[in-house]
């Protein structure tokens, strides 16, 4: 083990890049109130939103995607990658950087390359099947691998030399007691605190099939009694009626910061299969069901598989979901009591809450090794 003086971090673009990486910063933190935490970032991605409101530093670096064909970017890939590793290798001799940590999303690119030709020893944070194209490139280079899901070293050849850590969480989410919470946290979202409650969201920009089906099925889930907290989705632009004078509490908001509370609240979620939605989900003990995007290459079919297999969720294909289908299989296991018991119970035996920590080790282990 190594003390950390200095840390720099990898990932942006999209949540899933970059909730990991604050969590992971937040722990660092914890042990460490005086080390440095260096997190590189573009112009472009959420990371702009979430980095320096959560108190860390954030360094711009001119990074851009890698083409996936042939045409006028791939012909500037090779000057513009130059650029960005100059400026990414400025920043960690500026920090004097101890250990590079990359989570993914084109901005590790730089850090990746940086790093290996400084001789700074870097960490590959993955919970993707197949992993991303720029945790791929650093794979190339000699570095520590962790990844977030027991099942990934097994099923992905490029990842089985890989140390399961878990994903790191936020601790509002990591140390969640659902129960003890559920009333309080129901009230603050204007629900009934008795009531059985649908938890139903997208991705951070929310997912028109199921919100159409959702509220296609409003009338019938609250006629037996189901109250609904439905995130619509902040930059959606599809329009969703929910019909008037509903004989239970059904509380749409764009947003919600707190993902915690909507946990907390919840019986069971009806979500997205995103690698952070199913290691958060997971982790807290909730049920789902999981309605993967339908394009690309079954990602978040394999993201999810795993916790449906140990009886923790169930899948509905996107092409499928529909109020019809919620009324015809939500309904009865939303006021299946004992069936929710045990798939919360499932949930919770596949999910993990220290990922945070154990990335923290595998890091101290590759900050010694230099």
């Amino acid at each position: 083990m190594s003390h950390m003086r200095s840390v720099v971090l990898a990932g942006g673009g999209t949540g899933g890049h970059v909730y990991p990486l604050l969590a992971f910063a937040d722990c660092l933190r914890r042990h460490d109130p005086d080390i440095a935490i260096t997190c590189l970032g573009t112009s472009k991605g959420l990371e702009n939103e979430l980095i320096p409101s959560a108190g860390y530093d954030l360094r711009m670096v001119p990074a851009h995607q890698l083409p996936r064909k042939v045409n006028i970017d791939l012909v500037k890939t090779g000057p513009r990658m130059m650029r960005a590793t100059k400026v990414t290798r400025a920043i960690m001799d500026e920090v004097e950087a101890d250990v590079v940590v990359g989570f993914g999303g084109y901005v590790s690119v730089p850090a990746y390359l940086a790093a290996w030709r400084r001789k700074t020893p870097m960490v590959i944070f993955e919970f993707n099947d197949p992993p991303g194209v720029a945790n791929r490139l650093g794979m190339r280079f000699d570095h520590h691998l962790a990844v977030g899901f027991p099942h990934l070293p097994s099923q992905v050849p490029a990842l089985a030399d890989a140390t399961v850590t878990g994903v790191p969480l936020r601790t509002a989410i990591s140390q969640l007691d659902r129960e003890a919470s559920k009333k309080a946290a129901r009230e603050q979202l204007g629900l009934d605190p008795d009531r059985p409650t649908l938890f139903v969201f997208g991705a951070s920009q929310g997912a028109n099939s199921i919100n159409q089906a959702t509220a296609g099925a409003a009338r019938a889930l609250t006629d037996a009694g189901v109250q609904v907290l439905h995130i619509i989705g902040a930059r959606r632009d599809e329009p969703v009626e929910i019909p008037e004078n509903l004989n239970a509490p059904y509380v749409t908001m764009p947003f919600l910061r707190e993902m915690e509370l909507g946990y907390a609240a919840a019986d069971l979620v009806l979500c997205r299969g995103g690698a952070m939605t199913c290691a958060e989900v997971a982790a807290v003990g909730l049920p789902a069901v999981y309605v993967p995007l339908p394009w690309g290459n079954r990602e978040q079919y394999k993201n999810a598989g795993p916790v449906v297999a140990a009886g923790g969720g169930l899948f509905c294909e996107d092409a499928v979901i529909s109020p019809q289908w919620i009324e015809r299989e939500l309904v009865g296991l939303m006021l299946d009591k004992a069936r929710l018991s045990a798939m919360s119970e499932s949930a919770a035996g596949f999910g993990r809450r220290d990922g945070d920590e154990a990335l923290r080790r595998l890091t101290m282990e590759a900050a010694g090794s230099k």
